[in-house]
This record gives C-alpha cells, structure tokens and sequence, in this order.
C-alpha cells in the first residue's frame, strides 16, 4: 500500500518510516516543513530505497498539501505532524494551534475530498490514522490509569491543541464518514528524539558536563514508551485498526522523573567510566516547576493488546540502556543538532517562579 506519513522527519514519524521501509513492502511519503524538530538525517539509512520518496510540505498550506496527496494518491495517511513540546507551548500557543489544529483540520479535508473520489476497492481500503497523546486526558492521582474512553482534560496549550485536533477527527467521521482511527501515546523515548525532551536533554547535558535540569520534586509520573514499539503499534493500528475506534499505546512503564535521570546517570557511570563528569548524578539540579505541570500519566493498553496483540518488546531497562549507547555512538547526529538553535536552554518559564 502507499503511506502518506505526515511529520516524518521528527521523531516519531522517522521511527515510523523506516519501519515502514524496512520490514515491509509498502511505498511511502513524507510530508514534513522541516521545522527546528524536523531532521532528515533520521533517515538516511532509507532516503535512497525507491520506495521512500519525500516532500516539504506544510500542512498549514492547503493548496499545497492538496496537490502532495493528489500527486502520490495515498492508501492510508498516518498524521504525526505537530507541535509538540509543552515548553514551547507555554512560551507561543500560537504556533501549536496553528499547526495542530488548523494544520490538522487542513488535512481533514484534504483527505475527505481524496477519500470521497474514490471507487471501490480504493476507497474501502483507505484510512486516515490521527496520532494523538496521553496529555489530552489531564492528569491522574496516584493509582488508575486512562483508557480509551478517559474524560478530556487538558492542562497544557499543547495538550488542549491535540485534545482540539482530536475531537476535529471524531467530527469529520460523524459528520462526513471519513474512516478515521486516533491513538494516544504515553511518552516516547529512544532514538533520534530533539533534546529539548527530558531522556536526551539529560542524556547529552550529562555528555557535556551541563547541570541536568528536574523540575519541581522530580516526583512526576510518566509512562514511558520506546519508540520503536510505538512505531510497531501505529503500523498495527493503520493498517488493522476498526473504523472508528481509537487506541491507547504505552509501555507499562511508569518512572518518577527524578528516577529517569539517576538511571541515565548510573548507565553514564558504567559505560563511560572515565568520563570527567563521573558520578553524573552531581549535575542533578532540581529547578521551578513547570506550570500547570500534570502529576501524572499511566496508559491502559489493554485494548491494543486484545483486539490487536500488540506489545511492547523493550522493557523500560532495556529500552534505556539501549537509548544511551545510541547517544554515545551517534554523536554526529546530535552534534549537528546542538549547532543549530537550540543548545539545552530551558523553555516554558513564565509564571515559573
């Protein structure tokens, strides 16, 4: 089939892409801006396969992300275009709202017009899978966890802006049919993931001899998700979830922050011993809490591994250790990274102290 994979050069939709082009047959687009976040080195190992093609494209353009589906005529979009860091939120909600939900309904109904010209196979076969967050449900108390039909809260100008873009999906299916699928992840960590996020930040600070910023206690809770099970499970869910359903995806892996950054610190330790910063744990700095800073979030995958059996296949301990010695041995990608605008700075400080 032919995948259109909205923001593929972040994260999250790099990880997607060369799963896509690596163990499977299937064709795909990437449509990405390349923002700060958006790094075609992320994909070098599959920019030269024929089935990989790319296009810059801004998903707030709607003429010119028309005529990129159009041109490729797509089978199943995969939307992982977004803002994303909460941070950055605090500092300008525009941007998020722009992309996220105008961006997204953009695409809505550039899909709607592809989908509705269809014919037969065609158009029974097509999907449009929205990738969303945990964040849109708020935060939880100390025991529970949210689930697929957990009440929108959102505390963030990023969480309310996926939590808009989510319910803009849930219309486009009731009002014009789309056949739409959402997932909602808990936090992602591995490679290739923009140091403003808590795992690399503290990872290449620690490299660096920088102080390793925790916020408030460092008690906050989070649900951590490798991303290449995230990758596996949003492949499983385009091509096999049920119209209209939507899916929670986690990791089983809730960690206080501050238990996060020690662990990194101690991997720090063993695998590079004669670093000059040994023990890492003396650069932990705990700063002025985030605003408006959930408690906590932990996924109920219970779903996903029923209807679909998907499970995750690194534990939080392996899928760690795993996400350090990638730091370690690709320095050339983060360093290309830390030349450009963004060097660590914390973000998101009003009204932090």
């Amino acid at each position: 089939m032919r995948f259109a994979v909205t923001g593929g050069a972040g994260f999250i939709g790099s990880a997607v892409i060369r799963r896509l082009i690596g163990q499977t047959e299937h064709e795909v687009l990437n449509i990405d801006c390349l923002t700060y976040a958006g790094n075609l080195d992320s994909l070098a190992r599959v920019s030269e396969n024929a089935r990989y093609h790319f296009s810059q494209t801004d998903i707030r353009d709607l003429s010119a992300l028309r005529r990129t589906i159009e041109d490729f005529r797509p089978d199943i979009i995969m939307h992982l275009a977004a803002e994303t860091h909460v941070d950055r939120s605090i500092d300008g909600p525009a941007a998020f709202i722009e992309t996220n939900v105008v961006g997204t309904a953009n695409l809505l109904e550039v899909a709607r017009a592809w989908w509705e010209g269809l014919g037969g196979a065609a158009k029974a076969r097509f999907r449009f899978h929205h990738i969303s967050t945990d964040e849109v449900f708020g935060s939880l108390g100390p025991t529970g966890a949210f689930t697929e039909e957990s009440s929108y809260a959102p505390n963030s100008p990023y969480s309310a802006s996926k939590a808009g873009s989510d319910h803009l999906v849930r219309a486009w299916r009731e009002t014009f049919g789309l056949p739409t699928v959402v997932s909602n992840c808990s936090n992602n960590y591995g490679p290739c993931q923009f140091p403003e996020k808590l795992i690399p930040l503290v990872i290449l600070n620690a490299l660096e001899g920088k102080p390793l910023p925790v916020y408030g206690s460092g008690l906050h809770i989070r649900d951590w998700l490798h991303v290449d099970d995230h990758a596996d499970a949003l492949i499983t869910i385009a091509t096999r979830g049920i119209i209209g359903e939507s899916y929670n995806v986690g990791g089983n892996a809730e960690r206080t922050n501050i238990d996060v950054v020690r662990t990194i610190c101690r991997l720090l330790d063993e695998l590079q011993p004669d670093a000059p910063h040994c023990p890492h744990e003396k650069l932990i700095a705990l700063v002025a809490d985030r605003p408006g800073h959930d408690a906590r979030y932990a996924i109920d995958a219970s779903k996903i591994a029923r209807d679909l059996g998907w499970h995750p296949r690194e534990n939080f301990e392996s899928g760690l250790r795993k996400t350090v010695e990638w730091y370690l041995q690709n320095r050339d990608w983060w360093e290309r990274v830390r030349s450009g605008l963004y060097r660590g700075e914390r973000l998101g400080l009003i009204d932090a102290d």
